[in-house]
């Protein structure tokens, strides 16, 4: 009877999440036979696609990079609850006249900012970001607008599920790259730097020189100061009027994109400039300490690779933790250590939330092994496989499906309201893809 009456709210809440589009999952109206499949199985490409010509992630399996497609665009909407928001994609028109393009977040992508793992909403709006995406898994469960495959458009690419989103920072430490600093001027208020892109070991240049603004809110950042335009002016390390030669100083930029005099459209502008390595490691620690925080609170993100069912809901479960988070919190997953696992939506919003938040309806028990996998994970992926076992398995915890789990030794905190599904008013409470503009 305890199993019944865990069970029967879970699958309701399920049930009700299932109808709104952001907390579809492609397997969720699967024959139960079906759900027992191993992990790695692929769907049927949805319509009349050419499989050895379109390539699209498959539930269980981590895609690999080299097919995702790259850009690089200007954030302008957030939807953190749903993973999902807009950038400008950056291309060789006027930078201004290009429409917001709506992206989502695959369930493993991996989020840096300074140089740390980050969550969208610890981006700020107006970043430029790199992005590699892939077509939707699913374009019937899609949480943003399909737009044809075959349409070549680089302000709005048909690739817009993200596996790797990261500012400019994160992709110049990921990549060993920095930005030389050639020459900068300064006229009242306004600033310009010219800067090139080159490896941090010296080398060839890897891009031509760029003309990018600043103004006196930029934040210079050196050790553990945090500078003004006006102290470097007053330090004689800039002009107060005019230009000066800084001879390719290495620095690394925060880059964002504002308005700029002139009738430049095209011109980025500099929020953040870090001067050594002492200030690039606060920045990055600062912003992994905030990550920490998070995923203690929401749940380490986790696919089911394998369920072994047992008897009166007993099961044992057997997933992969994913990837692009701090090594501390892999740490927490011991063998012999308690854990909680509860079922979640592609958006990461747990799918059995109760009327008291997910660590209700969870199924509990204990840790037994925590296994490194051979060889070097795929992104998205840690390469640390976990199992699980519980007396009391849940709808949501099922082969290929996506899980949020966290060991007993975390908090347990209530997380907000939006961040989890329970009842149908889910589509009044957020809204739906037609938002987003129609392809």
């Amino acid at each position: 009877m305890l199993y019944s009456r865990r069970l029967a709210p879970c699958l309701l809440g399920l049930a009700s999440a299932v109808c709104a589009v952001t907390a579809v999952h492609p397997q969720d109206s699967a024959a139960p036979e079906q759900g027992l499949r191993t992990a790695g199985h692929s769907q049927k490409a949805q319509g009349k696609e050419d499989a050895s010509e379109i390539f699209r992630p498959r539930p269980g399996s981590f895609p690999p990079l080299e097919k995702a497609r790259a850009y690089r665009g200007e954030l302008i909407f957030v939807d953190h609850a749903n993973r999902r928001g807009s950038l400008r994609i950056q291309t060789a028109n006027a930078f201004r006249f290009n429409s917001p393009h709506p992206f989502a977040l695959l369930p493993y992508a991996v989020v840096r900012y300074h140089g740390a793992p980050a969550d969208l909403r610890d981006i700020p709006l107006g970043t430029v970001l790199h992005a590699r995406a892939f077509l939707p898994p699913d374009p019937a469960t899609s949480t943003v607008p399909v737009s044809p495959h075959q349409r070549d458009a680089s302000a709005a690419p048909s690739e817009n599920h993200v596996i790797l989103l990261e500012d400019e920072t994160s992709n110049c430490l990921r990549e060993g790259e920095t930005w030389l600093l050639k020459e900068v001027e300064l006229q009242k208020d306004q600033g310009l730097i010219v800067a090139s892109r080159g490896p941090k070991s010296g080398g060839q240049i890897q891009s031509g020189e760029e003309s990018m603004t600043f103004d006196h809110a930029t934040r210079i950042w050196r050790g553990r100061e945090c500078l003004s335009v006006s102290d470097l002016v007053a330090e004689g390390t800039w002009p107060a009027d005019g230009k000066k030669s800084l001879g390719g100083q290495p620095t690394l930029l925060g880059i964002t994109w504002k308005p700029t005099p002139g009738g430049v459209f095209a011109r980025f502008h500099i929020s953040d400039l870090w001067l050594d390595e002492t200030s690039v490691q606060r920045a990055s620690q600062h912003q992994a300490e905030t990550h920490r925080s998070f995923i203690r609170s929401r749940w380490m993100p986790a696919w089911v690779d394998d369920v072994e069912y047992g008897t009166f809901g007993r099961a044992t479960v057997t997933a992969t933790l994913f990837g692009g988070m701090d090594p501390s919190l892999y740490a927490d997953f011991k063998p012999g250590s308690q854990a909680l696992m509860n079922g979640a939506a592609t958006t990461l919003k747990h799918t059995e939330g109760g009327t008291a938040g997910p660590s209700q309806m969870a199924a509990r028990g204990p840790i037994h092994d925590v296994n490194k996998l051979p060889g070097t994970p795929p992104l998205g992926s840690s390469g640390i496989q976990i199992r699980f076992e519980t007396d009391l398995i849940t709808e949501g915890i099922r082969p290929t499906r996506i899980i949020r789990v966290r060991p007993a030794s975390w908090p347990d905190l209530h997380m907000p309201r939006e961040e989890y599904l329970n009842g149908s008013t889910f589509e009044d409470r957020f809204p739906s893809p037609a938002i987003f503009p129609k392809y």
